[in-house]
């Protein structure tokens, strides 16, 4: 086995941990690798957490992470932000880089840890060079993204489920970050269910935890009387936003919102874009918000610092997550440990994370007319969202990262280990 610090090459391939939180490709999978990587280095692991350039202004190399832990920014193809389908037309230039940047230091790694499909491939070719075992996250399955899919732009091509299963059969481990994941990943890609082992993602509660609403609107410049709905996370189709914003045009037309003064703050996006730069979805969110009369009810905010989320969370009353797939779902986890009930689809990670009328409530996906009478139910009772929210700040306690990054490295040990025993 080998001696302390495991030397860990982390690889995120198309978003860099690093990157603010909203943006089209940035969301929980930048905060699990960027927490993880903070907090496995606390624990003594020494990691290089390997991403694709997406500016060329940006040093190459940064320690923003901690106790010497690096972020390596490796060109591959044009430096800045490309679409996925492009993207794995670099995997190899970018495999080359790392490659050459270990070369170059002199470093050898324990162990290969590989985050979204296109990393493990990048991982794979990186195996056959150092002899490296391969633990394996996808944080999204297309198969199961396209058993919900609406419509062709939210499916991508074969290659990506082929480029899936690849990644399985080449990985020592597959990381799920729920029971209903790794069901998923036996009945859909038919994996070994001795690769897999359940781990969820963390929560930093030495940042999100409960603040005073007062204290947190006066940081975030909202007056103390506002009552405020909110919903973070990345403009896409997937996430649910227009479901939530048929429910608010349901509740102002039953004339709620009138007698519980409340508005919907939307983090994520680029709201201010130029039309011709504007994300589809954002465009058709702020219409639909017009068709519906609502435009006074919905603010769309776009990214905020992660920084600022704990504020922005504990000046709301509810947090809402009406997505139609969701893995996990780390900012109901956020939230949670915010004390602020979560609203939540009854889909994927979010049915396992959220406990019903426990920590939060779920609600069908899809359905307007259900999440509105939700969330009247909620902002009409401060005792019941006192409950709830207190009940959610104890839950998410069991998810701190202290506890996750401490499994996450037994299993790296458990890994290196059983690749140094003898085979019979």
């Amino acid at each position: 086995m080998p001696q302390n610090p495991l030397r860990i090459a982390m690889i995120s391939y198309h978003t860099c941990p690093l990157a603010t939180l909203g943006g089209k490709n940035t969301g929980g999978m930048n905060v699990y690798v960027r927490e993880l990587t903070h907090h496995l280095g606390r624990a003594g692991v020494h990691v290089d957490v390997f991403t694709r350039s997406e500016n060329e202004h940006v040093p190459h190399v940064l320690h923003d992470l901690g106790y010497g832990n690096r972020v390596v920014h490796i060109p591959a193809g044009p430096e800045y932000h490309l679409p996925k389908e492009e993207l794995v037309n670099y995997i190899p230039q970018f495999v080359e880089g790392i490659l050459d940047f270990a070369r170059d230091k002199d470093l050898k790694y324990d162990l290969i840890h590989s985050h979204y499909w296109m990393s493990g491939i990048a991982s794979i070719e990186l195996q056959k060079a150092w002899h490296t075992p391969i633990i394996s996250m996808f944080h999204t399955l297309q198969k199961l993204k396209n058993q919900i899919a609406r419509s062709d732009e939210e499916r991508e091509g074969l290659y990506r489920i082929e480029g899936e299963e690849r990644v399985i059969q080449y990985s020592d481990r597959i990381v799920a970050a729920t029971p209903a994941e790794e069901t998923q990943l036996t009945s859909l890609y038919h994996t070994d269910p001795d690769k897999l082992c359940i781990i969820p993602p963390g929560v930093d509660t030495s940042r999100f935890y409960p603040i005073p609403a007062d204290e947190a609107k006066d940081v975030i410049g909202i007056p103390a009387k506002d009552r405020m709905l909110l919903f973070v996370g990345r403009i896409e189709p997937l996430k649910g936003v227009d479901t939530l914003v048929r429910a608010i045009a349901h509740m102002r037309s039953l004339g709620v919102l009138g007698r519980c003064p409340h508005y919907l703050a939307v983090i994520g996006g680029e709201p201010t874009a130029s039309p011709e730069n504007m994300d589809a979805e954002m465009i058709r969110l702020q219409e639909l918000c017009k068709s519906l009369g609502i435009g006074d009810l919905v603010v769309f905010l776009g990214k905020r610092d992660q920084n600022l989320l704990p504020y922005y969370y504990s000046a709301s009353e509810v947090v809402i997550m009406p997505s139609r797939y969701e893995s996990f779902g780390m900012v109901a986890l956020e939230a949670m440990a915010c004390g602020i009930p979560v609203v939540a689809s009854q889909v994927g990670g979010l049915a396992y994370l959220v406990q019903d009328n426990v920590t939060g409530v779920l609600v069908p996906d899809g359905d307007p007319i259900i999440l509105g009478e939700t969330l009247t139910k909620l902002i009409r009772d401060s005792e019941l969202r006192g409950q709830l929210g207190l009940q959610a700040n104890l839950y998410s306690q069991d998810f701190s990262w202290d506890i996750i990054a401490r499994k996450i490295k037994n299993l790296y040990d458990e890994v290196c280990l059983s690749e140094e025993l003898p085979v019979n």
